[in-house]
């Protein structure tokens, strides 16, 4: 038997605030480094002769194989804890980008951005700070933790994406992909903080409900018809973020503006996103979860259809920005509490990580369409569309969504 009403056992000093505050930085230094990388594409390619589709494909693996590790990660740090986890993803992670520095051939930009990165981000990103949060911060904090987490990974980028511009013009974008994976490195103290006192994740008994283990969760879930729709819907929330994030500079210069544009606006998104992201957790504490994806799936429809259509100026792109950054990762908030609602706290970072593989798929097919589209037609505009097109459907289908805990915990409670 294992509970599951109240939080993971914890240290004495594992205050809510202290796993708040360490947690959140996790998320902006994980996030953050991540979030610049689209800035490489230009100097990368020029520097070795390569097409958009060649950096494209890199990170178009990183995605997937971040997506693919995240149930493994995930499983792991619910069963034994997040710290190793986190620090071997750190250590990965940090190795890839000072690696990327050095790399001369796509298939070496493959191994380094691609899998290496891919795989160190499975291992410290925010969803396992998620994971942590749903565990350890009493119920009546998590709606309201998970939007700070995932606000934090929005102001990493507002951090890094105008400092890796800065650093590629004063010290080279070699080093600065270098200093990138030093600052990473932070990330294996603080996750100190998310550690259980318990390291079988055991909870003081209030209710209890029969032990699963990972095979039973994964078959409960994939049964649920409310939890395939949450996955397909997150699936455009890849798709969306990591094109824009990775090919908006380039398409910005395209349309005749300065590199910095790029910069300020991807600044922009994350600084706006802190709002939608905290926003987005606040409101999930007393809206259905539901409504409040399919309105963030639409809306970016609508921006997105509302930006092309206009002339290309850096007042409209920096409104584009800001209207995008209250959506962008503001998915999180409601689409993690829908998964601990539905499946409880125990097994909650693999079955986000496997709705997170989802999402890593679209930004796969986001990141590599975006190039490979290019090449061919020497536009984005195809690929915008589609966009669109994903926008509209994950709005739909995320409204039959049923907001209640599966039989097996709902019988629990009565």
């Amino acid at each position: 038997m294992r509970d599951i009403a109240i939080p993971a056992a914890r240290f004495r000093w594992q205050t809510p605030v202290v796993i708040l505050v360490c947690g959140c930085l996790i998320g902006v230094l994980g996030f953050g480094a991540r979030s610049g990388l689209g800035f490489f594409l230009a100097p990368m390619s020029l520097e070795n002769g390569w097409g958009r589709d060649v950096f494209a494909l890199a990170l178009a693996i990183q995605m997937l194989l971040w997506g693919a590790a995240q149930p493994l990660a995930g499983a792991i740090a619910d069963r034994y804890g997040p710290v190793l986890v986190m620090s071997v993803g750190a250590l990965l992670y940090a190795a890839g980008l000072a690696a990327m520095a050095y790399t001369t051939t796509p298939a070496m930009l493959q191994l380094t951005a691609g899998v290496i990165i891919g795989f160190g981000l499975a291992g410290s990103s925010f969803t396992l700070v998620i994971g942590a949060f749903g565990r350890l911060m009493p119920p009546q904090w998590r709606s309201l933790a998970f939007g700070l987490g995932t606000a934090a990974g929005s102001f990493g980028q507002f951090l890094f994406s105008p400092l890796a511009v800065a650093l590629m013009n004063g010290i080279g974008w070699k080093n600065t992909l270098v200093l990138f994976g030093a600052i990473v490195l932070f990330i294996i103290p603080l996750s100190l903080a998310l550690a259980r006192s318990k390291e079988n994740g055991a909870t003081a008994k209030v209710t209890s409900v029969p032990d699963q283990s990972v095979k039973q969760a994964f078959a409960e879930a994939l049964g649920h018809r409310s939890y395939v729709l949450l996955v397909l819907g997150f699936f455009t929330c890849g798709f969306q973020i990591f094109f824009v994030s990775v090919h908006l500079p380039a398409y910005l210069v395209d349309r005749g503006l300065p590199v910095e544009v790029g910069g300020w606006t991807l600044a922009t998104i994350g600084l706006f996103n802190i709002i939608g992201a905290i926003s987005a957790g606040w409101l999930a504490g007393f809206l259905p979860k539901r409504y409040i994806l399919s309105f963030i799936y639409f809306g970016r429809a609508v921006a997105i259809l509302i930006y092309i259509m206009l002339p290309p100026s850096a007042v409209t792109t920096l409104i584009f920005g800001a209207v995008l950054g209250l959506l962008w990762l503001s998915t999180v908030p409601p689409t993690s509490g829908l998964v601990a609602l539905m499946f409880g706290t125990r097994w909650l970072t693999t079955l986000f990580g496997f709705a997170f593989f989802s999402h890593q798929v679209g930004g796969f097919l986001g990141v590599w369409l975006g190039g490979y589209l290019f090449e061919r037609t020497g536009s984005y505009e195809a690929v915008w569309w589609l966009s669109i097109l994903l926008g509209v459907t994950s709005a739909l289908i995320n409204l039959p969504i049923v907001e209640k805990p599966v039989a097996r915990l709902a019988g629990q409670s009565a």
